[in-house]
């Protein structure tokens, strides 16, 4: 599978894995018993406990949103009755599911949920209170999402963004932002030299907005002679 500008699912998958684990490190302090770690599948749940096996600075429980039912579970309900199914069903897409996070958890990290996922972690946010501290990592935002998703995100403290912008926009472009400072920053990334800063916004810029300041920015002649406009965003960070 391939993902946007080339980029691989593996790869996405492997970035976000990474970026987990980084914080577990970051949060180790509080100790690994009490950090959960939950990923949206079980076979990325899988991969992270046989990646990250040994590893002192990785230390932490792991869990997955969504697990596979069992054939077990499919055999007993070819013996339930409709009504039986039905409550089993809707039993196990309650406020919060099947799915709950340790009793000790002092630190949830979520990573990359997407709008499907994102009303649950609503609910789970209300069960524990106040005494979990819940980190959405790489969420997949929608831009069909319903109001009460929306409303639930803006609850979140954005802590650290680093994006592309909408590469038909602003193509080499990302976008910036880092707590505690409001201020959001569209930079674009020039074949010589450091990021350009050519936006600065107290919220996040949408794609019109983007467009608008890359179509107005100001180019250097040294740059226009030796940039390509379709460069990969990706060749940034090599």
């Amino acid at each position: 599978d391939v993902g946007v500008d080339g980029v691989s699912l593996e790869v996405l998958q492997q970035s976000n894995r990474e970026l987990c684990r980084i914080f577990v490190d970051m949060f180790g302090p509080v100790g690994g018993e009490n950090i959960c770690s939950v990923f949206m599948e079980e076979s990325l749940a899988d991969v992270a406990r046989k990646k990250w096996k040994g590893d002192s600075s990785a230390y932490c429980q792991i869990a997955s949103l969504n697990k596979s039912k069992k054939k077990k579970d499919k055999a007993k309900k070819k013996n339930m009755g409709f009504a039986a199914k039905l409550n089993s069903e809707l039993g196990a897409t309650g406020s919060s599911g099947n799915f709950a996070l340790p009793a000790n958890c002092e630190v949830a990290l979520f990573v990359a949920p997407g709008p499907r996922e994102l009303p649950l972690i609503e609910s789970l946010c209300a069960d524990v209170g106040m005494g979990t501290l819940v980190i959405i990592l790489n969420a997949r935002r929608d831009t069909q999402m319903d109001t009460t998703t929306q409303t639930m995100l803006s609850e979140f403290t954005p802590v650290f963004h680093l994006a592309a912008a909408p590469q038909d926009a602003a193509p080499n472009c990302l976008v910036y932002h880092a707590y505690p400072n409001p201020t959001w920053l569209l930079a674009r990334k020039p074949k010589v030299g450091q990021p350009k800063v050519i936006g600065a916004s107290d919220v996040r810029f949408g794609r019109e907005e983007c467009k608008e300041l890359f179509e107005g920015m100001d180019v250097g002649d040294v740059e226009v002679a030796v940039e390509g406009v379709l460069n990969n965003v990706a060749s940034w960070f090599s």
